[in-house]
């Protein structure tokens, strides 16, 4: 996703047919249950648990054999191990993220790739396009920009998770961006949703979307990835624990 200076580099996102009436609907929706819950005073324990139910989400989705129960005891295998580590620290990266996007897109990796990958391969991009594809990701965040927050961590999760510009752990790393996002755009500041858990519960269309957001080599499978956000970021509302 290359950038113009000066330019808004998601603007033809923002035009495509039931984006900007399904972002904004969704929107509407998260704000309200925000609201609704009287969540100025919420306790820290539910952004805590919010949290721990996206790692346990993210380690399945990434193919960790470990049960729920597992992961969530920090007894799991060494991909549940890594989404833990990934969500114990990642809300202090929001600041970073704001200001440095390929600083906290590394930390991200360096937590989540401990042990699993050589120390010098940590947080660092895989070859010359990986480290290119990051820098315009980074850019397209640092660039103003009319679109939604919620389309712009869809976006972030997409770009991450199909370029895989990592040794490993992309798909952790990607959810895990796409948290920040939320939480530094203002959709989530208490990191209360959980787009992890919805994913999961989604599966079968969340891989499939992405699959076309990688390989349909136009605006198609960007139209279809965004399209499927709107119902995801729905669910992760329905999926936090201020529900229970």
């Amino acid at each position: 996703m290359s950038t113009v200076p000066g330019a808004d580099p998601l603007a033809s996102l923002t035009v495509l047919e039931g984006i900007p009436s399904g972002f904004a609907a969704t929107r509407d929706g998260v704000d309200a249950m925000l609201r609704d819950r009287g969540l100025r005073k919420t306790a820290p324990g539910l952004t805590t648990e919010s949290l721990l139910r996206g790692a346990v989400a993210s380690a399945l989705l990434e193919g960790s054999t470990s049960t729920p129960e597992e992961i969530r005891a920090g007894a799991s295998d060494e991909t549940g191990q890594a989404a833990i580590r990934v969500s114990t620290e990642a809300l202090s990266l929001v600041p970073t993220l704001r200001t440095a996007p390929l600083q906290a897109f590394a930390r991200l990796h360096a937590l989540a790739g401990k042990g699993a990958v050589d120390e010098e391969r940590l947080g660092r991009p895989r070859d010359a396009e990986a480290a290119q594809g990051l820098r315009e990701l980074s850019a397209t965040l640092l660039a103003p920009t009319t679109a939604p927050a919620m389309l712009v961590a869809a976006i972030v999760h997409a770009q991450l998770a199909t370029a895989a510009p990592f040794a490993s752990h992309n798909g952790i790393v990607a959810r895990a961006a796409e948290r920040l996002v939320l939480v530094a755009r203002g959709v989530d500041e208490k990191s209360l949703l959980v787009p992890e858990a919805a994913h999961l519960h989604l599966r079968a269309e969340y891989e499939s979307n992405l699959r076309a957001y990688a390989n349909a080599g136009g605006s198609n499978g960007v139209h279809a990835w965004l399209l499927y956000a709107t119902e995801a970021y729905a669910l992760a509302a329905e999926k936090s624990p201020v529900r229970d």
